[in-house]
């Protein structure tokens, strides 16, 4: 029998159907937004100064103010414990939909 789940063998877009349901709460996705832009300026910064301390803020912004968000509004745990790489991806592809308004705040 195979060990590795169902749930981790589908493709990005079931992925990512199933990722939006699970930041249907406005908070949770301003934080989301909040971190990932931040991390954007953090990796900004260490593109320009070359401080590899900015590459650390950067995880820090966008991993913890995502977690805050689900922890704290979303009740619920970061799918980014179970599958990262996806979670990674879902995370950037929704806010770039928050960013076009294709998604609200």
């Amino acid at each position: 029998m195979n060990v590795i789940s169902q749930k981790t063998q589908q493709s990005f877009a079931e992925f990512y159907t199933s990722y939006l349901t699970e930041h249907t709460d406005r908070t949770s996705r301003q934080l989301h937004f909040f971190g990932s832009t931040l991390s954007i300026i953090c990796l900004t910064l260490l593109a320009l100064s070359g401080n590899v301390g900015w590459l650390f803020a950067a995880i820090v912004s966008f991993y913890g103010f995502a977690w805050m968000g689900h922890f704290q509004s979303e009740k619920n745990r970061p799918r980014s414990f179970k599958q990262p790489v996806y979670s990674f991806l879902g995370a950037w592809l929704m806010y770039w939909q928050m960013l076009t308004g294709q998604i609200s705040f």
